[in-house]
């Protein structure tokens, strides 16, 4: 799966919460104000999408270096990374769940709980809770890793995780984040 960024440009406008009046263009120093969360939010997620691909690309090939293409994860490898994709994509979760959303749901209906971000973070926790516990049998010894389970598992919730990965992103760019906050506001939320 690929990415595509779809963040608004300084000079696009808005709508302010239902107003039918277009917001203002922003200058430049303002887009990058409001754009700040989006564009930090897309640097943890472009490792997480980069690390995905090594996987998925772990898991189509046979485990040997392929000469001129950089190789392929060794069994022990993948198992690794596997691991620590699961762990990282777990922790950032959790610091969004429990210091950034809650202060972003005050005033931003997409993050309060019921609604998609956090919905998608419960799919995505599922299809992860799997393939860790796999990948730690296969560290274990339980099992063989069998590279085509992998990305089974992973295919499972491959769909949401990048269209969560994306939506987050659109959802903290700066024409979104301006119909909710003012310019100084913007320099106190977290992240």
């Amino acid at each position: 799966m690929s990415q595509k960024k779809d963040q608004a440009s300084p000079d696009s406008s808005s709508q302010q919460d239902g107003n039918s009046e277009p917001l203002p263009p922003l200058s430049p120093k303002d887009f990058r104000t409001y754009n700040r969360l989006a564009e930090h939010m897309d640097q943890f997620h472009n490792h997480f999408r980069l690390t995905w691909n090594q996987l998925q690309d772990a898991c189509t090939s046979t485990g040997k270096k392929a000469k001129g293409s950089g190789g392929s994860l060794s069994p022990r490898q993948l198992i690794q990374t596997g691991l620590s994709f699961c762990s990282q994509l777990d922790f950032h979760h959790s610091i969004e769940e429990q210091h950034i959303f809650p202060v972003l749901a005050k005033r931003m209906p997409e993050f309060r709980r019921e609604l998609v971000l956090l919905s998608q973070h419960k799919q995505i926790h599922k299809g992860l809770g799997k393939l860790e516990g796999y990948l730690g049998k296969c560290r274990s010894g339980e099992v063989d890793l069998q590279r085509e389970e992998v990305k089974r598992l992973m295919d499972a919730f491959g769909e949401v995780l990048w269209r969560h990965l994306d939506e987050e992103v659109r959802t903290l760019g700066a024409e979104n984040m301006r119909r909710y906050w003012s310019l100084a506001e913007m320099g106190r939320l977290p992240m």
